[in-house]
């Protein structure tokens, strides 16, 4: 299926927008933007899967990009691809889940965290140690050996952050998008209200 050109245009604004958000989360927040504990705000951008199919792509590419640039500035080198590849793989996951869901937009938002908590942890270990962490965070337990700890930490961690993101900032962003002329006609919100009657 070919896509229009205005969804191109707006695949590559979400990019964008995705990209911009998370560069300046790494240069304010830090480690809270890729470290052991994650609260990426521009994850709360995953609410625009609400509205568009563009944003699914869109907010793909705006990750892939996102990391392949903190590549330079964390100095992970080529491990760093594996956020590359499996962080823009549960950002699209998690983003496919929020539109296929979109008539119901408070489940709809648990894509993103489930996608993440679950993916993320995986490689998150194999990162942590190729910039410097060599235990578990606010733990003594060593980071060599202890996989199947630091996925459950990861889990938990990456999960509550995701889903502080979506509810406390993503939702409320969702909600006052749908009332914008440009957002309203394809907003979800009025669904759901309908459909609780």
């Amino acid at each position: 299926m070919l896509m229009k050109s205005n969804e191109i245009a707006q695949v590559g604004v979400i990019a964008a927008v995705y990209a911009a958000c998370t560069l300046i989360a790494l240069l304010f927040l830090g480690s809270l933007a890729w470290g052991p504990v994650q609260f990426r705000v521009s994850e709360a951008l995953c609410v625009l899967a609400l509205f568009t199919p563009a944003a699914v792509p869109g907010l793909t590419l705006g990750c892939a990009i996102a990391n392949i640039a903190n590549i330079a500035f964390s100095g992970t080198g080529m491990l760093g691809l594996l956020d590359v590849v499996f962080g823009s793989l549960a950002t699209c996951a998690g983003a496919a889940f929020t539109w296929k869901m979109r008539e119901r937009p408070a489940v709809a938002l648990a894509g993103p965290v489930i996608a993440n908590a679950l993916i993320v942890p995986a490689y998150l270990p194999i990162l942590l140690q190729a910039t410097g962490f060599y235990t578990i965070p606010f733990t003594s337990i060593s980071l060599d050996g202890a996989w199947p700890f630091m996925y459950l930490f990861g889990l938990v961690a990456t999960g509550v952050g995701e889903a502080v993101i979506m509810y406390v900032l993503g939702y409320p962003l969702g909600k006052s998008l749908a009332r914008t002329p440009y957002f309203k006609a394809s907003s979800p919100f009025a669904h759901a209200r309908e459909s609780v009657r």
